[in-house]
């Protein structure tokens, strides 16, 4: 389910971005996903309404929200590179190469927590490698130089510091007897969006208003409001199967990138991108290498 609302999302997200300056969409995709879970954390706080239910945000102090506050900005710096790479580029250019953060989920697993890959893992790791090469010269038929071009290397900024954020998440909902920090998974989801929202706030006033007459204009699409309800649900779905005992990041990581085709679809559809057939066979090589990853992890 994480995969697929993950997908509709891209989908907004591209809408929203089109002839649009990227700092107020952020802003406002923040701001909506924080007054989505607002009422959350009144009621838990305010009344016994939620006591008991996975809508309940657990209460906590510095120690706890300092975790949550660094969570914030990973996730945000992630966010920030994206939408202006998505912006200037294909969808299903951008889907592609998101998708292979499963891959550097794994290595980081590997690296971080002492993980070795079997022989299933590296054929997955081998197969993505190969279909970024291939998709670089896919791009090369639309005027795209992976090389040269920095929208890509935003993009592939954005999918490095999202995998790292995918590891931090295991490790901040892993309980403290496994090496953990044990948060409640409604408490991260909720404060985080609240403190990205100050930050781009933040931003919007010191980097993005002063400048505004000089650069792309702001308009309001309907759109935004879409970002923000569909990766509200996406991260909730994601965030309640990583809580679950025994969630393996590798595992949850892979499955929720396959939402790289139904934004890949999206791109076919409705924005009539080009060299379809070449990028679809980049597409098929990505999840095989996540079909391998899968049968390596079990």
């Amino acid at each position: 389910m994480s995969a697929a609302l993950l997908g509709c999302y891209d989908f907004f997200k591209k809408q929203a971005l089109r002839e649009n300056a990227v700092i107020p969409v952020l802003f406002f995709n923040t701001l909506f996903s924080s007054l989505i879970f607002l009422p959350f954390i009144i009621l838990s706080a305010q009344s016994p309404m939620l006591d008991g239910s996975i809508f309940h945000v657990t209460a906590g102090g510095w120690e706890m929200h300092k975790y949550i506050i660094l969570k914030s900005f990973i996730v945000l710096s992630s966010w920030l590179l994206g939408y202006f790479g998505m912006k200037h580029l294909p969808l299903t250019i951008v889907g592609p190469i998101n998708a292979t953060r499963p891959v550097m989920v794994l290595v980081g697993a590997m690296l971080l927590f002492g993980e070795r890959l079997n022989a299933w893992q590296w054929a997955g790791v081998w197969l993505t490698i190969v279909s970024y090469i291939l998709l670089r010269r896919s791009g090369k038929k639309e005027g795209i130089d992976f090389h040269h071009n920095h929208w890509i290397w935003m993009i592939v900024g954005a999918a490095v510091i999202g995998a790292v954020s995918g590891l931090y998440d295991k490790y901040l909902m892993a309980p403290v007897e496994s090496g953990g920090v044990g948060l409640d998974r409604m408490m991260v989801q909720s404060w985080y969006n609240i403190y990205q929202c100050g930050m781009m706030f933040t931003m919007l006033l010191l980097l993005w208003w002063p400048k505004h007459h000089e650069t792309t204009p702001f308009h309001w699409h309907w759109s935004i409001i879409c970002v923000s309800i569909f990766l509200s649900t996406a991260d909730f779905m994601y965030f309640y199967s990583l809580s679950l005992p025994d969630a393996m990041i590798s595992i949850v990581s892979m499955i929720r990138r396959g939402s790289v085709i139904v934004s890949f679809l999206f791109g076919a559809a409705f924005f009539h991108e080009k060299n379809l057939k070449a990028k679809a066979v980049d597409l098929a090589l990505v999840l095989l290498g996540m079909i391998f990853l899968y049968i390596g992890s079990k």
